[in-house]
C-alpha cells in the first residue's frame, strides 16, 4: 500500500468515525445550524426590547403635583405621567424598575415665578442599563422645557429669542452607509462563526491523535510501511473536513435565521445573503484547516484524551480573546491585523459586513498564514509519530 492509498483510507475511516460519533454530530448541530437563528433571535429581541423602551411615550415622576406648567409640557408632548412607586429606588437599583424617575420639588412653580432655577433630580442606575435608556429620553425632554420657557421669558421682555438663544446653527453629517451601520449592530456574527469552526474541529482532532493513543490503536498503524506522513496526513484531512463542514453549516445557517427577525430595523440594515455567505465561507476554510492542524499539534504531545482536552483549552481562550482586538479596537483596522489567523478573519468578515469588497491581495495574505501554520503543525506531528514509532 503506498502512502497516497494508506492516506485515503485513513480520511475515510477517520471521517466515517467523527461522524458517526454522537457527540461530533451534537457539535455539529448546536454550533452550526442552531447558531445562526438563534443569535440572530436573541439580537433581535435584544434590539426591539431597545425599539419598544424607545416608543413608549411615558415619564415616571414623584411630586408631579407641584408642577402643573411642567405637566402641561409633557402632556403636550403627547407624553404620559405616571406616579412613581413609593420604594422607586430600590426597584431601580435591583433592575426592577425600568423607568428613570423624575423628582420635583415643592418649591417647583414658586422657584419658575421668581425666576429662579429649580432643580430637577433624574434618579437612575448605570447598572440598570433600561434605566439608563429612558433616563437619557426624559434630559431630552427637560431640555425641551428649559429652552421653551427661556423663549417665553425672552418674549415677554421684548427680546427676540432665535437672536439670543441660536447664536450658531450646527448640521451633522454622518459618513456612515446603512450596511456599516449594521455592521456595528451584528459584529459579533464573526466571532460565533469563528468559535463554532474551531469547537466543530476540537472534538474530532482529539480524539484522532490523544484518543487513540489512550485506547492504544494509534500503535498499530505506525508499523504501517507508508510512514507518519500518510496517516497524519489522512487524519488531518477528515478533521478538516469535519471543520469546514460546519464552517459550511454555520455561514449558510444565517440565510433562514434571517426570518426570525423581530425587529424591522435590524431586519432593515441587516444584509446578509448567498454572496456574504460564501465570502464568509472562503475566508474561514484556510483557517478550519490551520485550526485542525494546531490542535492535532496539541493533543499528539498528551497522553490521554481529558489532558489533550486541558491544553486545548488554552487554544480555544487564545482564539477568542484575538478577535477582541478588532471588536474594541478604537483605531480601526491596522495592517497587522492580517498577519494573524482568527484575527485577520474577523477583520475581513468585519469588511464583508460593512459591504466593501474583498482584496485579493488581503484574502490571499491570510490564506498563506493558514497554510504556513498548517504546514508547520503537521510537521510537527509527523515527526513526533516518527519518533514514536522508532522506539
Amino acid at each position: 500500500m503506498n502512502r497516497w492509498t494508506l492516506a485515503l483510507t485513513v480520511f475515510r475511516k477517520e471521517l466515517v468515525d467523527a461522524l458517526r460519533d454522537r457527540r461530533t454530530l451534537l457539535m455539529v448541530f448546536l454550533s452550526s445550524v442552531a447558531m445562526g437563528p438563534l443569535s440572530l433571535v436573541l439580537l433581535s429581541t435584544l434590539v426591539s426590547g431597545m425599539e419598544k423602551r424607545a416608543e413608549e411615550r411615558e415619564v415616571t415622576v414623584q411630586g408631579m403635583a407641584y408642577a402643573p406648567s411642567l405637566r402641561n409640557y409633557f402632556e403636550r408632548q403627547t407624553f404620559t405621567v405616571r406616579e412613581a412607586p413609593a420604594d422607586f429606588e430600590a426597584q431601580i437599583k435591583n433592575s426592577k424598575l425600568g423607568e428613570a424617575v423624575l423628582i420635583v420639588p415643592p418649591t417647583f412653580e414658586a422657584d419658575m415665578a421668581r425666576g429662579d432655577a429649580p432643580t430637577l433630580v433624574v434618579m437612575t442606575s448605570a447598572a440598570n442599563q433600561r434605566a439608563q435608556g429612558v433616563s437619557n429620553r426624559l434630559r431630552g425632554l427637560l431640555q425641551g422645557f428649559n429652552q421653551e420657557q427661556a423663549q417665553l421669558r425672552l418674549s415677554l421682555r421684548g427680546v427676540p429669542p432665535a437672536a439670543v438663544l441660536n447664536t450658531l446653527e450646527v448640521q451633522v453629517h454622518d459618513l456612515a452607509d446603512p450596511a456599516s451601520r449594521g455592521a456595528q449592530l451584528v459584529g459579533m456574527l464573526p466571532f460565533f462563526v469563528l468559535m463554532a469552526v474551531l469547537y466543530g474541529a476540537l472534538t474530532a482532532a482529539l480524539d484522532t491523535t490523544a484518543g487513540e493513543r489512550e485506547r492504544g490503536s494509534l500503535e498499530p498503524l505506525l508499523a504501517n510501511p507508508a510512514g507518519p506522513m500518510a496517516l497524519v496526513l489522512g487524519k488531518w484531512a477528515a478533521v478538516a473536513s469535519v471543520s469546514m463542514l460546519i464552517a459550511l453549516l454555520s455561514c449558510f445557517s444565517f440565510l433562514p435565521g434571517q426570518w426570525l427577525l423581530r425587529s424591522e430595523t435590524l431586519a432593515a440594515l441587516f444584509r446578509y445573503g448567498p454572496h456574504e455567505a460564501l465570502a464568509f465561507l472562503l475566508l474561514l476554510l484556510p483557517l478550519a484547516a490551520a485550526l485542525s492542524a494546531v490542535l492535532m499539534a496539541i493533543a499528539i504531545r498528551c497522553k490521554t484524551f481529558k489532558e489533550a482536552h486541558a491544553n486545548g483549552n488554552v487554544l480555544l481562550i487564545v482564539v477568542s480573546l484575538l478577535p477582541l482586538v478588532a471588536l474594541f479596537g478604537q483605531e480601526g483596522e491596522a495592517r497587522w491585523h492580517l498577519w494573524v489567523p482568527a484575527l485577520a478573519q474577523v477583520t475581513l468578515m468585519g469588511r464583508v459586513l460593512k459591504g466593501e469588497a474583498l482584496l485579493p491581495l488581503d484574502v490571499a495574505l491570510t490564506a498563506l498564514v493558514c497554510a504556513v501554520v498548517t504546514a508547520a503543525a503537521l510537521t510537527f506531528v509527523v515527526r513526533r509519530l516518527r519518533d514514536a514509532a522508532l522506539r
